[in-house]
């Protein structure tokens, strides 16, 4: 119906459900104006706005196969790829250039693309495009084109605010609408359609049971967010299915290996987001699965459109969780369906095999005997020229699979290893090591001991009380006042630095050999100290006077010496007040008081309340007299 209007030079707003040859419609008409092509005309004539890549790569496929004949010189630009053989094709001329809006406004600030001769604008998918996300581009590609042009907006989606957008850019339009209502109404629907009310929990293992029913081929499977498409399609590779996800997280050559991984058959589950619903022609996509409840209508109906195509039958299964019964509610009154209140469903539900056609006693698992897909890694990865990283979960497991291969293949490299000393190499270390043995770590050597004299201290054996170090302080028995016995003299003991022990006070019955006095109590300390300590503990006695060990020793670790013990001050213990018991009259009553905390020659700070109180009060005039 729009290919006469479209090939009379006017404009076209066309409206049609999806695979009903949209494409064609503007095509042949862009095709049929622009010409055969000229070696001395480079300039691109026609130019077609899409607002996916996937959809630029159909489009560019289907204005191929109907230009054949004319040999029209067709480029597709979309971001993802590498810029120069873009740049190259347009040096060498272009008739018709399909293309994203991010990389069309890209080549022109480069200087690389002139829409100066554009006679013929198509807006594919329209709706998508002149909302808010693309308006801004799209207003910047209309002031770089003339004004006197054609231009021609197509969707399956046409709601009325569009319409009235797109009437500022179109010159008296004509709207068609490629639609029967009679018809319509009379023939049933090629797509069978199931709307089901299930849980979170329980929509993947209804997805597996679904995705084992008859006469299924391909299937598409769509989900809201990029993190949910992982992760079923994740999820689905454990059960057995050969699945791969399209979203925009992935990089162009992950995303065009998909689908062509799908479209050959070595995927026949593709998981996708919305940027997979609009425009994509797949042959053989007999189910659609809504895994997540759409946003509002037109989503629905570009979702279940990927199936029943070009008079095909196909099958739409849409979940919908209980919190989106609401948003479920008015994209079905627009549409006017017949599920308002979808059937409760889990994955042990009856109906589902009865709806579906799946065999009984059938799991949520893909049995090993059907796993006969040879899966997304037999698809080859095209090398786009991509300068990004690949975002995916999937694409780093590959990655790091391939690193560890590498790793594995790469030959070890043996080290040559000297063993020096000071400096100084070793002769019998000087010839090079085995790549696996490790030269064996060489123990340092043990430091020379410097050893101090010793002091000699003549002491007598003197019987050992059981007596605790606490209870015997060294200042309550001062060692003038302890009355001694003598007793014959023996050889002296010698006392070295290794040796480390305590002495407490003596006590009564302790004896001294004649001649002798009674060393002071000492406590630990570090080496090296014990001369200068004994040497002032002793200062007031004859140089010549043995010295006696009188008194309690405890033996400690080696490393310290003997150092008179300073005597401890008496401290002083204050009682401490107990606090005042408040006795509530009843025991169902509890009773807090805060302690007074002031002194009786302190003032009490004023408040904040009695301060603003102050200043707000009017000073007082003196009297007149």
């Amino acid at each position: 119906m729009s290919l006469p209007i479209a090939l009379g030079g006017h404009d076209v707003i066309g409206q049609a459900r999806t695979g009903t040859g949209k494409t064609y419609a503007f095509g042949v008409a862009m095709l049929q104006r622009v010409g055969k092509p000229r070696k001395n005309r480079k300039k691109p004539r026609g130019l077609v706005v899409v607002p996916t890549r996937e959809l630029a790569l159909q489009v560019t496929e289907d204005l191929l196969v109907a230009g054949g004949k004319l040999g029209s010189r067709i480029l597709t630009v979309y971001g993802g790829r590498a810029y120069e053989p873009q740049i190259e094709s347009l040096k060498q001329g272009v008739d018709v250039i399909v293309g994203t809006p991010g990389r069309l406004l890209d080549l022109v600030n480069q200087k690389h693309l002139d829409l100066s001769q554009v006679s013929m604008l198509v807006l594919d998918e329209a709706d998508r495009m002149l909302d808010l996300g693309f308006l801004p581009d799209i207003e910047r590609i209309m002031k770089l084109i003339p004004a006197e042009r054609q231009t021609m907006l197509f969707s399956a989606t046409m709601p009325g605010e569009i319409v009235t957008l797109s009437r500022r850019y179109l010159s008296r339009p004509t709207h068609v609408r490629a639609e029967n209502a009679d018809a319509d109404s009379d023939s049933p629907s090629k797509t069978t359609q199931f709307v089901w009310r299930v849980h979170r929990m329980d929509k993947i293992e209804i997805l597996g049971r679904a995705l084992q029913c008859e006469g299924r081929g391909l299937t598409m499977v769509f989900c809201e967010t990029k993190r949910a498409c992982d992760m079923v399609s994740e999820q689905l590779r454990e059960r057995g299915f050969a699945s791969a996800a399209v979203h925009g997280d992935l990089g162009q050559s992950q995303r065009e290996q998909a689908l062509r991984a799908f479209r050959n058959g070595k995927v026949d589950v593709l998981v996708a987001t919305d940027v997979a619903a609009r425009g994509i022609d797949i042959d053989d996509v007999t189910h659609v699965v809504n895994y997540d409840c759409p946003q509002d209508d037109k989503t629905y109906v570009h979702r279940i459109g990927r199936t029943g195509r070009a008079g095909r039958t196909g099958v739409a299964v849409t979940f919908v969780e209980w919190e989106d019964l609401a948003r479920w509610k008015v994209a079905n009154n627009a549409l006017g369906l017949d599920f308002a209140e979808p059937v409760e469903t889990y994955s042990t539900s009856p109906h589902i095999y009865t709806a579906l056609g799946i065999p009984e006693g059938t799991k949520g698992v893909l049995p090993r005997a059907n796993r006969s897909r040879a899966g997304l890694d037999a698809e080859r990865i095209e090398d786009l020229g991509e300068t990004g990283r690949h975002r995916s979960r999937r694409g780093d497991e590959r990655e790091e699979r391939k690193d560890r291969e590498e790793r594995k293949e790469r030959p070890s490299r043996g080290r040559q290893r000297r063993r020096t000393r000071g400096g100084q190499t070793l002769g019998a270390e000087e010839t090079p090591l085995a790549p696996d043995t490790a030269p064996a770590r060489a123990l340092p050597e043990p430091e020379p001991v410097h050893e101090e004299p010793a002091l000699d201290m003549p002491v007598l054996d003197i019987p050992v009380h059981d007596v605790p170090l606490r209870d015997v302080p060294a200042q309550e028995a001062p060692v003038h006042d302890i009355p001694v016995q003598l007793a014959p003299a023996e050889a002296p003991v010698t006392v070295t630095r290794r040796v480390a022990r305590r002495r407490v006070a003596p006590v009564e019955g302790d004896v001294l050999a004649p001649g002798t006095v009674a060393a002071p109590a000492v406590r630990r300390v570090r080496r090296g100290a014990n001369r200068a300590a004994l040497s002032g503990a002793l200062s007031d006695v004859a140089p010549d006077t043995p010295v006696a060990d009188t008194g309690d020793w405890d033996d400690y670790d080696e490393g310290y010496d003997e150092m008179p013990e300073a005597p401890e001050a008496p401290r002083a213990v204050i009682p401490r007040p107990e606090p005042e018991r408040i006795i509530p009259s009843s025991p169902f009553m509890v009773v807090f008081r805060s302690p007074d905390l002031a002194s009786e020659d302190e003032e009490v700070a004023p408040s904040a309340a009695s301060e603003v109180k102050q200043r707000r009060r009017p000073p007082q005039r003196g009297r007149r007299g």
